[in-house]
């Protein structure tokens, strides 16, 4: 089943996280910036309401949440309600795919990289952005679990489960790259990029699909 639930009956509340956190928000952005193509036909998995696809050029979005696809949908993404296990889309379709913190919402994380695999062309890019369970961010995230209306059903990846998971699908791992590296509430500026994993909590990782 879809954790869907949370935001479908909590949307407004996750709308007001961004703007409480606008410097962790804009930190991720820019951390996925470089890796997202600035042409092509693009999709985001686990579109949630808009808040990466819109800026980040993704023109299409899937998602289990009807409530957060309204939000999408006024952002100007072309949205279609659906799970990331099972996309609503035909083979080779996109030449990239985004996925933004949904890889801790789906029920197999497998399942949902071998649809990707499928809906990309061949060469074409995913790019994963995710909180590192290993960080002080995804510790603190795991100790106060239970307390969160949105994490609470979550599992959480390490950088290297996510490793082993892209590489056991097919993908080409290219690039690593991450940001906020202080805890959220102690996040008020906007963070550089980094290069690599194991020093921050948001993770960025880029991959081709080699079919």
């Amino acid at each position: 089943m879809p954790r869907a639930a949370p935001f479908e009956a909590h949307h407004q509340r996750y709308e007001a996280w961004f703007g409480e956190h606008e410097a962790a928000y804009i930190s991720e952005l820019l951390a996925l910036r470089p890796f997202v193509p600035l042409i092509g036909n693009g999709l985001e998995i686990g579109v949630g309401s808009g808040r990466f696809a819109a800026p980040l050029g993704v023109q299409a979005g899937v998602d289990p949440s009807p409530a957060m696809l309204i939000h999408a949908a006024a952002r100007g993404i072309e949205v279609i309600e659906g799970v990331a296990e099972s996309l609503p889309f035909s083979s080779g379709l996109f030449d990239f795919a985004l996925v933004v913190t949904t890889i801790c919402f789906v029920d197999s994380p497998e399942k949902m990289l071998a649809e990707a695999y499928r809906v990309l062309k061949p060469g074409g890019r995913l790019v994963i952005g995710f909180i590192d369970r290993d960080s002080g961010m995804g510790q603190d995230y795991l100790a106060h679990q239970a307390e969160n209306v949105f994490y609470r059903e979550a599992t959480f990846y390490s950088a290297g489960e996510v490793e082993q998971l892209l590489l056991k699908s097919g993908f080409e791992i290219d690039t690593w790259a991450q940001t906020l590296a202080h805890p959220l509430a102690e996040t008020r500026y906007i963070e550089a990029l980094r290069p690599g994993r194991g020093q921050c909590a948001f993770v960025v990782v880029s991959a081709r699909c080699e079919k």
